[in-house]
Formats: C-alpha cells, structure tokens, sequence
C-alpha cells in the first residue's frame, strides 16, 4: 500500500518527536509521526490498581515488559542496562520528570579538559530552546541556584519534605552546595494540568496528570494544529532514490501488514538505541552499511550514565514515599573538573525519595541492608519510611569501541532485527563512581544515618542514553552537521539523544528536546535551501 506523500515524517513520538513536531506546525507542511508504541490511558497506570508496584508491563526495561510494540535490547555484554519506553510520551511516560539541563562546559569538554569532544554549538545557542521547553512542560523548582544556569518562570519547588531536609542537614554539615532540584512536574495548576497530589510512583505513570509527559504536554497542542499521529507503526527501514535521497519509509502496522509512506524530509527521533538500530537496518546499494553512515559512526560512541547508588538508614521516619520518588534535592559540588580527585568531569549527586513497601524491600535487598530468611519482617520494619539514597549520576566519555549493533540472532515481534550493545565502563567512570559512592557515603553519615550500606554501581538500569549518531562539522567524525542534518542524506534529520556529542552529568530530557526545537527551528529558518550543501 502506498499512501499519500507528506512533507514531513517524523519517527517516533516521545520526548524529542513530540517537540519537533509541535515546533514544527509552524510552516503550515503536512507531517505525519509514525510511533511503534500506542496511546496510554492515565487509567491503565499501575496506581489505579492492586498490586501496582509488581506489574512488568510497566517496567523500564523492554525485555522485562515485552509488550508486543517493545524491541527487545541484548545488553549481556553490558554491565549497565537500558530502559526505555514505546508508546506516545516515549521514556516521559516512566521518566521520574527530574528535569536539569547540561551546563555550558558540557559543551567544551576538549578544550576545557582535553576529554570528549566539543559540541558544534554552545549553551548559549540552545539557551532560548531551553526556556521554550520550560514553558511547555512546566518545570518547578527555585531560581538563584550558583550550581547551574540561570533561569527564570520556574513554578514553586517540590516540597523537600522531611527526608530532603534531612539530608540537606549533611550536605550543610559537609558545607557542600544543594539546592532544591528542577522538576518538570505542576506543582501548581499549568496549562490545563492540575498540581501533583504527592502520590509518589511517577516512574510508572502519573495518572494525576502532574507530571509533564510528553503525550500531554506537546502532543494536544501539535495534533490540534494539524499533525497526525499514527499509532502501532513500526518502521522497518527508511528508503532512497537513486540519487541518495530518502523518499520514505516502509512500516509494519498494527495487523503485520507491511506499509509504505513516501515522504520529502524523514526525521528520526528515537533514541540513541532505536536510531542507529533503524539505520543500520536500511541497507541498500548507495548505503551497504547502513543509512547515513559513511563514516562508520553510526552506532559508535555509545555512552550510558554510570550511577552509583547509595543507601542509609535513619533511626526516625522520613515520610519519603510521600512526594516525587526522583525529585528532592541535587548538589552539584562536584561537578566540574578537579584533576585533584583523580578523573575528569564530574556527577550531579540526586536525593531519591522513599519508595512503597515493595520496591522499599526490593532496594533493601539490593543494598544489603534486608536480610532474607529469619529476621526479614523485623529488619523491614525498622527500614521502611526511614531509608534515603543517593544517585550520583556520572559523566561518561564517549568511546568508540561502545557501542550499537544489529544483533545477528533476536529479533522484535515483527522479524526485524533487535539492537545489541556492547559497552564497558572507562577508566575515567570507574574513578568517578569510587569517588562518588564515597561522597555519597559522607553526606548520608552526616545527616545522621545509623547504617550507610555499600555503594552499588554494577547492574543499576540507567534511561539514559547518548551518542551512536554524533553531530559535528566534519563528515568523516560525525554523523549529522550542527543543526541535525545528515551528512550523507540531504533531507535525513536526527532529532534525539543520539545526536550528543557529550553526556553531562545530569539527566539529559530537557537538554535533547532543547536540542530538537534547535534542529526544528533550523529546518523552518532553512527552507528555501534546506537540502543545499
């Protein structure tokens, strides 16, 4: 079936799909978004229900999902497992909304500290996306933090609560920077959404309405202005002319069938797994390789947040399973490059609420500080509503032997090939996460924990993803230019995380949507020439 052609198609409809789309409406073209995923109802999340921590079909990771649109990942051969989520709202629908944006240096790794590589842009370049991303998501917390940039139109903060203001007391103890930390959730009403009622699990869904996923905070918006949005459509591959520009897509649909929709501008807007997956899967005589991939880069250059994960155990309780599991405080005190401590760059130290019993007794069985077997019941009861744990998430550098397959055995529903990682942690990561784990430590005993249990930083699932399709200005060490054209593919864009160039120390939502109303605001600007060298 061939269908009618459109100017624009854009893959996938999550953080970075959604943004681009909406931005996008702007030119008044027909654009249609293909998701392989579906719509969510608020009333299927897992809190309107029995059970609701232990329902695998909201889990973070595809291969414990395994819902029919899901694409299974092999990450045996990592010891830091991918999650992510496929469906409108992408990874925003379990996302825990913490909302930071990378810092200037982020982009001036090279010449700043001699790792990396510099960005082909600055903050400063993607500054006024980032504001616009605030005013559509709605991001909370408190102005004047002198550990990151400055902004302005933040909603009023999270409410620390007592387990943030008792380990704020450490960080006070230690004189270590905190500050409340920015989240995209509505603590107030914003744009048609209510405020957060402190429920609690936003990691599999707010049914509230408060947290600021993607399928209703730009998806109303760009459908009302005229985008369509197709569900269960899974691309198997993008196709070209003889002159080597892409002239669509060929699909599954949600019956099996195989479809095709021809399109003048293929933007990919995945993640930085699912991108190089679909353009390695689209071979053909111009591109034996895989699409856009000259430079062999495709897939390379994988980098996955290292996490060192704390735990303590305080001797009153904390009431942390009341508020936003993910969003209390952050501390930025070493984040920045200090070659004193042994490595380059730096970490975001993030204070995680308490959680249900469920996942409480889960954690305390990862930490070791739950016992199994006699005594269980009575440990539990002196941990439950009296932990705290820290996240350091840690900068990983970009190598080039990290990264992104197509594995030659598993496949998805639907026959396509599965992505493989192969990835291992750099020297550089491995220092960061000792030294992290050891902070972590400090600042928990000196809150007042009565028992810090071992940092763990192997097997921790990390949602965040980057590089495989790094931009640049030079076609032989990138994959798109500096405003997410591809090298190779004249009308081809990438508009998602694959597209950095470095990690940060921070979760990076808000820098790669700021970076896809970048690319869309080049596309609008560029119109007239948009496929001129």
């Amino acid at each position: 079936m061939t269908n009618d052609i459109v100017d624009v198609l854009i893959i996938g409809a999550g953080a970075s799909g959604a943004a681009m789309a909406w931005s996008l409406t702007d030119t008044r073209m027909k654009i249609l978004c293909l998701e392989q995923g579906d719509w969510v109802k608020p009333t299927d999340y897992p809190t309107n229900g029995r059970d609701w921590e232990s329902r695998p079909d909201f889990a973070g990771s595809p291969n414990v999902r395994c819902r029919p649109e899901d694409y299974p990942i092999n990450d045996a051969n990592s010891p830091i497992k991918p999650v992510n989520f496929n469906g409108v709202g992408g990874g925003t629908v379990l996302y825990m909304a913490h909302f930071p944006r990378f810092h200037p240096s982020d982009f001036r790794t090279k010449t700043l500290d001699g790792v990396g590589e510099d960005w082909p842009l600055s903050y400063g370049d993607l500054e006024p996306f980032f504001a616009e991303n605030d005013r559509m998501m709605g991001v909370a917390g408190i102005p004047g933090d002198p550990g990151v940039p400055a902004k302005e139109g933040l909603l009023p903060p999270v409410p620390l609560g007592v387990l943030g203001e008792t380990v704020a007391n450490g960080f006070n103890q230690l004189d270590w920077h905190w500050w409340p930390s920015e989240s995209a959730i509505a603590t107030e009403a914003f744009r048609g959404r209510d405020k957060c009622l402190n429920l609690g699990p936003c990691a599999t869904g707010c049914a509230q309405g408060a947290k600021a996923s993607t399928d209703i905070t730009y998806w109303p918006e760009a459908i009302r202005r005229g985008v369509e949005l197709r569900t269960r459509c899974r691309v198997r591959e993008i196709t070209v002319r003889a002159d080597g520009f892409a002239d669509g897509v060929i699909y599954v649909d949600a019956d099996g069938i195989a479809q095709r929709q021809k399109a003048e501008v293929v933007i990919v807007a995945g993640n930085a797994i699912g991108t190089p997956r679909l353009l390695l899967n689209s071979t053909s005589n111009l591109f034996p390789d895989g699409l856009a991939n000259s430079s062999g880069l495709v897939g390379r250059n994988l980098m996955l947040h290292a996490m060192a994960l704390t735990q303590g155990v305080f001797d009153k309780p904390l009431k942390g399973y009341q508020g936003p599991i993910g969003c209390s405080l952050w501390s930025k005190e070493f984040y920045e490059t200090d070659l004193r401590r042994g490595f380059a760059r730096g970490y975001t130290m993030e204070i995680l609420r308490g959680s249900g019993p469920v996942a409480a007794a889960q954690m305390g069985m990862a930490t070791g500080v739950l016992p199994w077997g006699e005594g269980h019941h009575e440990a539990f009861r002196q941990m439950f509503d009296r932990t705290a744990a820290i996240c350091a998430v840690c900068e990983d550098l970009p190598e080039e032997h990290n990264r992104v397959t197509l594995d030659p055995e598993l496949t998805d529903s639907d026959g396509i090939p599965a992505a493989r990682i192969d990835y291992q942690l750099g020297d550089n990561s491995q220092k960061m996460l000792r030294h992290a784990g050891e902070r972590c430590t400090e600042v928990l005993n000196a809150a007042g924990a009565v028992f810090v249990a071992p940092t763990i930083t192997s097997g921790v699932v990390s949602g965040h993803a980057m590089g495989t399709t790094r931009m640049g200005r030079d076609a032989s060490s990138s994959v798109v230019n500096e405003w997410g054209r591809s090298h190779d593919v004249k009308n081809l864009f990438i508009a998602d995380s694959s597209m950095f160039v470095t990690s940060g120390g921070v979760n990076p939502t808000s820098t790669l949507q700021a970076l896809s109303l970048y690319v869309a605001d080049n596309i609008k600007a560029r119109l007239a020439n948009l496929f001129d060298d």
